[in-house]
């Protein structure tokens, strides 16, 4: 009998260290780990301090701008101070592209309304009208494949206006933005194959408004590069309706220009890990913005979320098993050269990233993580990563399927699992690439809630790993 007790005894304890030992099993130790990290980070956070410096002290921070310096020697100093082990700067080339003079768009003595100033922004990358600026009649069009209905003896020598809103019974206003950006980053390019001398392009919000969102644009090798802008949904429709009743000329005055390629960098800070530091946790966001507006959604709050997550940990005396970095991305918004030079110096080292968070989808509320990976690991590492919700589910987090972020994208052969953390999407386009993408559009509640979110991730992250 007593042979008996004793290996019961011995078979319970064997069980216990198996279930301790068990990389998907978690415990209240975790629950309580990660209430203590939402407790730091609604009490003692830096993360709205910071974000009012990068905003306000220096703006718009368009790469090859002073600004975008400014912003690299100030987020480095940052990092440097709180004591990590590593923080670096990665040397990459950026396009320099500079707005000029105030944009000038104009309907030009219409029968009905004389003549009518129209809110614009020139498009990133766009080319300039030269000095004069141009004067053409308008064609209005809603699709790229209207353009080949229309051909050359209707579009040249003219200004095609492309004037597809959002569809607004997308839930999820990304997917309402993936349904209409194509018209404002191809459509300069396709409209010159047709003899077009320049493109105007509702701006991409589901918000009616007088505001103007800019945001890039791609040219065609071969082909003619005409310029474009942006202008405000109300008035995109108000000149829908003008050419509904007469034909419309507009005048289009810009000088932006080219000014080749400059020297920046990737701002980069690191915790060793202690067990496997070859494993990397990343977490970054892109630190340049458009010039327009402070950069505040887009994306000054993903960086520094991306900050605060390794000061939190740093701060709470946590130790990685893992190694934890954080990366502040330059040039997402027109040219991704930040992301493409990271990517590639990291495959050169053979490097491996068990997981990346991008933030790059704004400050608002946290509403979870969506998810992506090599089709051969993927799916093995996503069960794994839905095993910890019901540890974040309290928090009002959701775990699903879809993109992570395009500064990490290309991390995807190294088969770790790309991660973007979602915010609540619903007023997001109110602000991107808008002039009003300013500090005081950011409520400092959802930023740090939105940092102590992608904390408590990535504690699980490095505690229990993926494998």
């Amino acid at each position: 009998m007593k042979n008996w007790l004793l290996l019961l005894l011995c078979w319970g304890a064997w069980l216990s260290g198996q279930a301790q030992e068990a990389p998907a099993t978690t415990t209240d130790e975790d629950a309580f780990y990660i209430r203590r990290i939402y407790d730091k980070a609604l009490t003692d956070s830096r993360c709205y301090s910071w974000l009012e410096y990068l905003t306000t002290r220096i703006g718009g921070r368009l790469s090859g701008s002073p600004q975008a310096a400014a912003s690299v020697e100030y987020t480095r100093w940052v990092l440097d101070t709180i004591g990590f082990d590593t923080v670096w700067l990665q040397p990459c080339m950026v396009p320099h592209w500079v707005r000029g003079d105030a944009e000038q768009v104009r309907v030009v003595n219409s029968r009905k309304m004389g003549s009518l100033e129209l809110r614009a922004l020139a498009l990133g990358n766009s080319v300039g009208t030269g000095p004069a600026g141009l004067t053409a009649e308008v064609i209005e069009v809603n699709h790229l494949d209207d353009l080949e209905k229309l051909g050359r003896s209707r579009l040249e020598g003219k200004i095609v206006f492309f004037n597809r809103p959002f569809d607004p019974t997308h839930i999820n206003t990304f997917a309402a933005y993936g349904g209409a950006v194509d018209q404002r980053a191809y459509g300069a390019a396709r409209a010159a194959r047709f003899g077009a001398v320049g493109v105007l392009v509702r701006s991409m919000t589901s918000r009616l408004d007088d505001v103007p969102h800019t945001g890039s644009l791609a040219y065609e090798e071969g082909t003619p590069r005409i310029p474009a802008f942006g202008i405000s949904t109300n008035d995109a429709e108000l000149l829908s309706s003008l050419l509904k009743e007469e034909p419309v000329r507009v005048y289009m005055r810009s000088t932006c220009m080219h000014m080749g390629e400059a020297l920046s960098y990737n701002v980069i800070a690191e915790m060793r890990g202690s067990e496997r530091p070859g494993d990397i946790i990343l977490v970054g966001g892109h630190l340049d913005s458009w010039d327009v507006s402070g950069g505040a959604h887009d994306d000054g709050a993903g960086c520094v979320q991306s900050m605060e997550v390794l000061r939190l940990l740093k701060t709470m005396g946590y130790k990685p098993k893992r190694t934890l970095r954080c990366v502040l991305f330059m040039n997402e918004e027109n040219g991704l050269m930040g992301g493409r030079t990271y990517i590639s110096e990291s495959n050169k080292a053979r490097e491996y990233h068990m997981a990346a968070i991008e933030s790059d989808r704004g400050g608002f509320t946290p509403r979870g993580f969506t998810c992506e990976g090599d089709a051969t690991v993927f799916e093995a590492k996503f069960k794994k990563l839905a095993q910890w919700m019901s540890l974040l589910e309290p928090y009002g987090l959701r775990l699903s399927k879809g993109g992570s972020g395009a500064d990490i994208g290309g991390l995807k052969s190294q088969k770790g699992l790309l991660i973007g953390f979602e915010p609540d999407s619903q007023r997001y386009f109110d602000f991107h690439h808008a002039p009003t993408d300013n500090f005081d559009s950011v409520n400092k509640r959802e930023l740090e809630l939105g940092a102590a979110a992608m904390t408590a991730l990535v504690y699980l992250l490095d505690k229990y790993g993926l494998d």
